[in-house]
């Protein structure tokens, strides 16, 4: 059974209050007071002078379980939001493996579920790991990106993206933080540039809630698992009114929701869920054995819930 066997987290010094990155996207007072009192954002976190590389290898220097077994990971995933994060020939992330030790690994990049890609490479690194002959096998997905687009940095009326990045050591058979179940739900008639098309965000807003709540108790249901019996819930850091509405839903507890980052940290891509996880585990959150889910959603449009007994 796949096991995220650790997590590191790397979240830049400098935090930048939501106003002073509007000005730059050229947005209105009216639109940075909805994304403060009604969304609930407040700070981001950002390295204006640092490159994707510098992003990826804070995170995984801090991976202090990697140490001594570099030799067992097999395969190194990107969980990248972005299709393109560099120009062509670049490849920062075969770069930075060969730095670490690592150069021997399968590595490449999967994309194309938006901000739930996180919870795509960890379904991933799981299946390939259960069909590895080595029982000693590891693989590690790495996920951060760079705000290098004004399309990288918002999604309209819907959040405000950050810089931060971190790193998972996966296992195929570990005793801690063992993955129960995971659903997708997608729907590509909300494909397109939300930016520029005013009834396509109307309608994606408006359905985004219900499918998100699809998704996870999908989850529930496949792991076998009752929403009460949850410890809590990690989302992905995009606001928090659209968790609020979400937790009302679904009669779940808010204070169990792990919102904080949203505040402090901002939309931090496909990170986001590793983020809230390392955030739970360091806090003690969650608990030996007490289950939890991670939910993660992406524009385009995928919708995402994992669960996990701790």
């Amino acid at each position: 059974m796949t096991a995220l066997e650790a997590v590191a987290v790397h979240l830049p010094p400098l935090s930048v209050p939501i106003e002073a990155v509007g000005e730059r996207l050229g947005l209105t007072p009216r639109q940075l007071r909805l994304f403060r009192r009604f969304h609930g954002l407040d700070q981001l976190r950002l390295d204006p002078d640092g490159t994707l590389p510098d992003l990826l290898e804070a995170a995984l220097g801090e991976l202090g379980a990697l140490n001594g077994r570099e030799r067992h990971v097999r395969y190194v995933i990107h969980a990248r939001s972005m299709p393109v994060a560099v120009p062509h020939p670049l490849n920062p992330l075969h770069d930075l493996l060969d730095a670490h030790g690592l150069g021997h690994a399968s590595a490449f990049t999967v994309t194309h579920h938006a901000c739930a890609v996180g919870l795509l490479a960890i379904d991933l690194a799981g299946r390939l790991l259960a069909g590895d002959p080595d029982p000693q096998a590891l693989a590690l997905v790495l996920a951060g990106e760079k705000t290098f687009t004004r399309d990288a940095q918002l999604v309209p009326e819907t959040g405000i993206f950050a810089e931060g990045a971190a790193a998972c050591l996966v296992s195929a058979g570990g005793e801690r933080h063992r993955v129960l179940s995971y659903a997708v739900r997608q729907r590509p008639e909300f494909d397109g540039r939300l930016a520029e098309d005013a009834d396509l965000l109307a309608r994606y807003q408006r359905e985004y809630p219900d499918v998100m709540v699809e998704a996870i108790e999908a989850a529930l249901d496949e792991a076998g698992l009752r929403l009460d019996e949850l410890a809590a819930i990690l989302p992905h850091n995009v606001n928090q009114a659209s968790w609020r509405m979400i937790a009302r839903r679904i009669g779940y507890p808010l204070d169990k929701v792990v919102l904080d980052n949203v505040l402090s940290v901002g939309h931090s891509f496909a990170a986001d869920s590793l983020i809230n996880l390392h955030t739970a585990t360091t806090r003690g959150t969650v608990q030996r054995g007490e289950p939890y889910l991670i939910a993660a959603a992406g524009v385009g449009a995928t919708f995402s819930a994992m669960a996990v007994r701790c």
